[in-house]
């Protein structure tokens, strides 16, 4: 990539919680402050985080970081991530949520009712980062605050998600990538470049780094993966400009059912019909007024494969796996062969069409 279109890469809210939680405890239980901390993400890579300032509590210390975003257009860029550690008897490390953390209201997302918005990596990454430097037979209570995050939350998609009172803590690799378009597609494209040099005429496109990890798991070849991130009609073209025959559209089915309604950038603030496309699938299969109203008001895909379950439709998900393959072969003119996998957050096969499951096969798929 050219050096005039590098952009700066930052942290998530997520990796800064994580290193402001081992900067309290590192004051807490080993007197000491460091100015930056090393934290680690799932993937065992070490990121280090500065630490902007620590504080006294009555019963514990702090620290804060400030949430760097990198060239990300960012809304919790600036934003300080303060962690307060206490020590307790329970030999566990719990995290909970405070000031400018929002609080999960609505069934079907990650997170139960009730609990804070602090995905499961984050927690992970915070509870990781404070055991490196907890004692032995030593527990403690972390608390993760965003001073502002209320504030910030009315520019995300939290409200509408049900998530109040605050932002949520995210990220599943630790690593803002920013997302300015014309530079992140450059730097997307030639991955498509790689695959052919590597002997693959079939890809798989899938939007970021949980279903390149899926892809793994199911055990398709690393060097056939290709990041599309939310630019499908883009990185279609790009397969088919290329020399690509097949492609294997793969990922969650909130991502993914957006393009069986013909959206092709699916970037929620450019067009999110999840909900209608949904519905509309399932009136075609003879869904009655009610399920089709419930399924409009849901908050989250995860909630309407539970309806379909529940009303005994599951061939609606097959259907928009299907109508996204024919989609995307009428986007590229009939150039390339498209099938398509959808996916649940934990990467559980929810529906393969024909295509999907042919390219799949040709690649090492282990359905």
């Amino acid at each position: 990539m050219p050096q005039s279109k590098r952009l700066r890469t930052g942290i998530t809210t997520g990796a800064s919680a994580a290193a402001a939680a081992k900067a309290a405890a590192l004051a807490l239980f080993a007197n000491r402050r460091p100015s930056e901390v090393t934290v680690n993400n799932p993937d065992g890579k070490r990121l280090k985080v500065p630490i902007a300032r620590y504080l006294e509590l009555p019963d514990g210390k702090g620290a804060a970081v400030v949430k760097d975003g990198g060239d990300d257009p960012d809304v919790t860029h600036d934003l300080e991530i303060i962690a307060s550690v206490t020590a307790d008897d329970q030999s566990t490390v719990t995290v909970r949520g405070g000031e400018g953390v929002g609080t999960v209201t609505r069934p079907g997302l990650q997170i139960p009712v009730g609990s804070p918005a602090i995905n499961p990596v984050p927690e992970w990454m915070i509870k990781t980062a404070v055991s490196e430097v907890l004692p032995g037979n030593t527990g403690c209570m972390v608390t993760i605050s965003v001073p502002g995050g209320e504030k910030a939350a009315g520019r995300t998609l939290n409200p509408r998600m049900g998530i109040v009172g605050g932002i949520s803590i995210l990220g599943t690799t630790g690593i803002v990538r920013p997302m300015s378009e014309d530079a992140f597609k450059d730097s997307l494209a030639p991955l498509i470049d790689l695959s052919l040099a590597a002997g693959y005429q079939s890809v798989l496109l899938t939007p970021g780094r949980l279903g390149y990890r899926w892809a793994l798991e199911y055990g398709l070849p690393e060097k056939a993966v290709v990041e599309m991130s939310n630019f499908v009609g883009f990185m279609l073209q790009a397969c088919a400009a290329k020399g690509i025959k097949k492609v294997l559209l793969w990922g969650h089915h909130g991502k993914l059912v957006k393009v069986a309604a013909g959206i092709f950038h699916t970037h929620s603030r450019v067009a999110d019909a999840r909900g209608e496309t949904m519905a509309a699938l399932a009136a075609s299969r003879g869904a009655d007024r009610e399920t089709v109203q419930s399924l409009l008001a849901c908050n989250t895909t995860e909630a309407m494969v539970e309806i379909l379950r529940e009303k005994e439709l599951p061939e609606v998900l097959q259907l928009a796996a299907r109508r996204a393959s024919v989609r995307a072969t009428e986007y590229v003119g009939g150039k390339l062969i498209v099938g398509t996998a959808l996916l649940s957050m934990t990467g559980k096969l929810l529906a393969a069409d024909q295509q999907a499951r042919a390219i799949g096969s040709e690649l090492g798929w282990r359905a």
